[in-house]
């Protein structure tokens, strides 16, 4: 077993999956913003990952921590974003907690300054 029934990314290819241990799992984004943009997501099912107890949060995060060493090794990216989706106001669209690790390269946007500090376009740029 990946990942329990109730979760909304189950059934899961078992070609996306890139990281999993007893209580992760880490697998290729479906729609991917950049080459390697993954999700770790706890096999502890909590609509927000602030939900889970200690154990699975810090197992969650050790897990976050392997997959960038991974897509460090796979995709020599010279950067990531590592973000969070928490209630649909910031932009949940599963009902799963997930973290995204999103490498980046450079060139892949014109001004990376500010990150994600662009979800306020207004308010991003404090240089």
């Amino acid at each position: 077993m990946t990942l329990p029934e109730q979760s909304r990314f189950h059934p899961l290819d078992p070609t996306r999956i890139v990281y999993e241990d007893p209580e992760s799992i880490a697998f290729y984004d479906a729609f991917p913003v950049s080459p390697g943009h993954t999700l770790v997501v706890s096999k502890e099912v909590t609509v927000s990952i602030f939900d889970l107890d200690d154990v699975h949060l810090a197992s969650l995060w050790q897990a976050v921590d392997k997959v960038r060493d991974l897509l460090r090794q796979k995709y020599n990216p010279d950067g990531f974003n590592i973000g969070i989706n928490d209630g649909p106001t910031a932009g949940q669209t599963i009902p799963h907690g997930h973290i995204h690790v999103i490498p980046r390269y450079k060139g892949d946007t014109p001004d990376p300054r500010g990150g994600v500090r662009w979800i306020f376009p207004e308010k991003a740029r404090y240089w």
